[in-house]
């Protein structure tokens, strides 16, 4: 077994499945729902767990972890603080990527489009259903703004839980809502052996259908 400090020794051989064109459905929504069904089976902890990609009007790139938490026909959704880092560049450069990775299964699915607010109703409805601490962490948070302390941030998080004690939620925050991606692109990753990996990509046209081609790994 090779040393794990090793950077260059650290791979594994994938044999989980294969992919090919006969297996994947016409409709890549419909596809990539069923890839997230399996994840939501086999993978350990939050399996909607996928890396966002946004950039600056000049193509500075910045990424980080989000929730998926609702799935459309043409895209998914996150919600975020829109005055936070990604939500000004989104603001400013509303092309976007998102990436997930299952390695339960050994599988990716990558989603290019563009990003959009949803409805303010829809924000509102999602933000109700929250649980009460964190529409709390929401509405006390600055997000992606600097702060001295800690305690600064915890003070104003304590100062909303008295106020709102006697409440089931809070007001939704203005700034604060859901994002849907748009697909024009999406990828389907599965692992296999001898880094031969199999990729399927779906590209939209501008009829409203999808191309579906076979990518080299």
């Amino acid at each position: 077994m090779p040393n794990r400090d090793d950077l260059a020794a650290m791979r594994e051989d994938y044999t989980a499945d294969t992919l090919h064109r006969s297996d994947v459905h016409d409709d890549p929504m419909q596809e990539f729902r069923k890839w997230f069904d399996m994840a939501k089976v086999s993978e350990p902890r939050e399996p909607n767990a996928m890396v966002i990609s946004t950039a600056t009007p000049d193509g500075k790139p910045s990424a980080r972890v989000v929730l998926l938490k609702e799935i459309d026909d043409d895209g998914i959704v996150f919600y975020t603080n829109y005055n936070s880092h990604k939500g000004q560049q989104i603001t400013a450069n509303p092309q976007i990527a998102a990436t997930f990775n299952w390695l339960s299964l050994e599988k990716q699915v990558r989603i290019e489009g563009t990003a959009e607010r949803v409805a303010p109703e829809r924000s509102e409805a999602y933000f109700q259903q929250r649980p009460l601490k964190s529409q709390i962490g929401a509405a006390a948070s600055p997000q992606s703004q600097v702060v001295q302390t800690r305690r600064w941030l915890e003070e104003r998080f304590d100062k909303l839980t008295e106020q709102y004690s006697d409440a089931d939620h809070l007001p939704r925050p203005l700034h604060w809502g859901g994002i849907k991606i748009k697909a024009e692109m999406y990828e389907f990753w599965q692992g296999r052996q001898s880094r031969l990996h199999d990729r399927i990509r779906y590209t939209l046209q501008q009829d409203g259908s999808w191309r579906i081609e076979r990518l080299a790994p």
